[in-house]
């Protein structure tokens, strides 16, 4: 299936990230990659070569916002996944796409079909 498109999982939960992996291989996506750490994220979202990105807000106690900014500048679609009341989303974000935990597969699918334009 090298026509799936690829998603980049940014969640430092390792049984999130697994069932994340999970859904998107029952969905039809490939996992472009996992990163559990906002320096491992942007390293990840500067190179590219995904399709759209599912990005937690909090990460190890750090806000993922420096991961969203650079998906931005490369206009690569993302999802903000919130365990919170929108973890107070900067104004810069606030209008993306948000999926609150804890998650299904339904609404997995639905976000990434909104952003993928699917």
């Amino acid at each position: 299936m090298s026509d799936a498109k690829s998603i980049l999982i940014v969640e430092d939960e390792a049984m999130i990230g697994m069932m994340l992996e999970d859904y998107l291989d029952a969905l039809g996506y490939r996992l472009h990659g996992l990163a559990a750490s906002v320096d491992e994220a942007c390293a990840l979202a500067r190179e590219g070569g995904f399709d759209a990105a599912l990005v937690d807000c909090n990460l190890q106690g750090e806000k993922s916002w420096p991961v969203a900014d650079i998906l931005a500048q490369a206009n690569i679609p993302f999802i903000f996944a919130t365990g919170g009341m929108a973890d107070d989303l900067p104004s810069t974000h606030a209008d993306r796409p948000t999926l609150a935990k804890p998650f299904t597969i339904g609404a997995v699918e639905r976000a990434l079909g909104k952003v993928l334009g699917g």
